[in-house]
C-alpha cells in the first residue's frame, strides 16, 4: 500500500474517509483535527490535511476523490490542463464519470456522466488530449470556439487529431459533429487558431481569394499563409501587445527575410479579421493583383468593400 506521505504528495494534501481509515486513522482523530482547525474537510468524506485557501491541484484532487474511482477532470477543466484553452479565472470544476456509477454535482463542481468507458491520464486524472478536445468542441458556442480547440491541438498534440476523429465518427449523436469535421478539415489543412481559422472562412473564401500554404517553413519559422506565386506572405498575430521580446525577434526576422525574397508581408490581428473581413479581403486582393494575380475577389454582400472596389457587371 502506498505509503500516507505519498499519498498526500500525489494528492496534493487530500483524501478521502476509507483512505484515512485504510492509514489507521479513526473518526475521532480526523474530526478532532477538523475541529482544531487543523485540517478541512470541503465535502463530505473529503478530507484535507492543512488549513487556508485549497491550491488549484489541491481543488482538483477533492473534486476527483468526490467522483469516486474512475472519475477524471474533464470539458473546461481538463482542457486548462492540457493547456487547449487559454488560463483564466476558473468557476466550476468539471469531472467525468462513467455511468452507471453516481456522484451528485455541487456547488463549484460539475459531474459529466459518460456512456463511453474511458482511460484517465496523468496526475490529477484527466480524460485524454483527444477526448477532451472533443468534449471542448460538443459544448463550444461558435465554430471559432471549436477552431480555437483544435488549433491548440494541433500546435501541442498532433497525434490526438486522428484519435479525435475517430471518436467523433463513433458516436453520431454528439453534438455539433458536422461542424466538428468541418473546422477540424481546416485545422488539419493548416489553420491553427480561431484567427486563422476566421480568415480562412470570412476573408479567404467569403471572397473568392486563392488559397495560400498554410503552415508553411521558411528559414526555422513558419508563416502562416504563403501566397508564393504572389510574392505575398499572411501573418496573422492573435497574441497581445505584451508579447515576450524572442517572439517580436522571430517576427521581425520573419519580416525582414520576406522582404529579401522581394515579399510583401501583410500582418493582421483579431480586431482585423473579425470586424472589418471585407477591407481585409480588399487589402489582400490589391496586394496579390500587383504580385501577379488576374483574378478577381468576390464580394461576399451588396455592401462588402470588395463590392465598391471591383464592381460586379450590371447582369450578374
Amino acid at each position: 500500500m502506498e505509503s500516507w506521505d505519498a499519498l498526500l504528495r500525489r494528492q496534493h494534501g487530500a483524501a478521502t474517509r476509507d483512505q484515512l481509515l485504510a492509514h489507521g486513522f479513526t473518526r475521532g482523530h480526523w474530526s478532532a483535527q477538523v475541529a482544531a482547525s487543523r485540517w478541512q474537510r470541503p465535502i463530505p468524506g473529503i478530507y484535507v490535511v492543512f488549513n487556508g485557501p485549497l491550491p488549484r491541484m489541491t481543488r482538483y484532487w477533492v473534486a476527483v476523490l468526490h467522483a469516486g474511482p474512475g472519475a477524471a477532470l474533464s470539458h473546461r477543466t481538463a482542457g486548462l490542463v492540457w493547456g487547449l484553452i487559454p488560463e483564466r479565472r476558473e468557476q466550476a470544476i468539471h469531472v467525468t464519470i462513467v455511468r452507471p456509477r453516481n456522484a451528485r454535482s455541487r456547488r463549484g463542481l460539475v459531474v459529466h456522466r459518460s456512456r463511453v468507458p474511458f482511460v484517465p491520464a496523468g496526475s490529477p486524472p484527466c480524460t485524454g488530449v483527444a477526448r477532451t478536445a472533443v468534449d471542448l468542441c460538443a459544448t463550444a458556442r461558435t465554430p471559432a470556439d471549436r477552431a480555437a480547440v483544435l488549433g491548440r491541438t494541433a500546435q501541442q498534440y498532433p497525434q490526438a487529431l486522428r484519435e479525435a476523429r475517430d471518436f467523433a465518427r463513433a458516436h453520431p449523436r454528439m453534438p455539433g459533429r458536422d461542424e466538428f469535421f468541418a473546422v477540424l478539415a481546416d485545422v488539419e489543412g493548416g489553420a491553427h487558431s480561431a484567427l486563422e481559422w476566421l480568415f480562412l472562412v470570412d476573408v479567404e473564401r467569403a471572397h473568392g481569394l486563392p488559397g495560400g500554404e498554410r503552415q508553411r517553413a521558411v528559414n526555422g519559422t513558419r508563416q502562416d499563409v504563403g501566397l508564393v506565386e504572389f510574392r505575398t506572405t499572411i501573418e496573422l498575430d492573435g497574441r497581445a501587445a505584451h508579447e515576450p521580446i524572442p517572439a517580436r525577434w522571430r517576427d521581425l526576422a520573419r519580416d525582414n527575410a520576406a522582404g529579401r525574397r522581394r515579399e510583401i508581408t501583410l500582418r493582421y490581428g483579431w480586431q482585423d479579421v473579425r470586424w472589418r473581413p471585407c477591407a481585409v479581403a480588399a487589402e489582400v486582393a490589391e496586394t496579390i493583383r500587383g504580385g501577379g494575380w488576374t483574378g478577381v475577389p468576390t464580394p461576399c454582400g451588396p455592401n462588402c468593400e470588395v463590392a465598391a472596389a471591383w464592381p460586379l457587371p450590371p447582369d450578374s
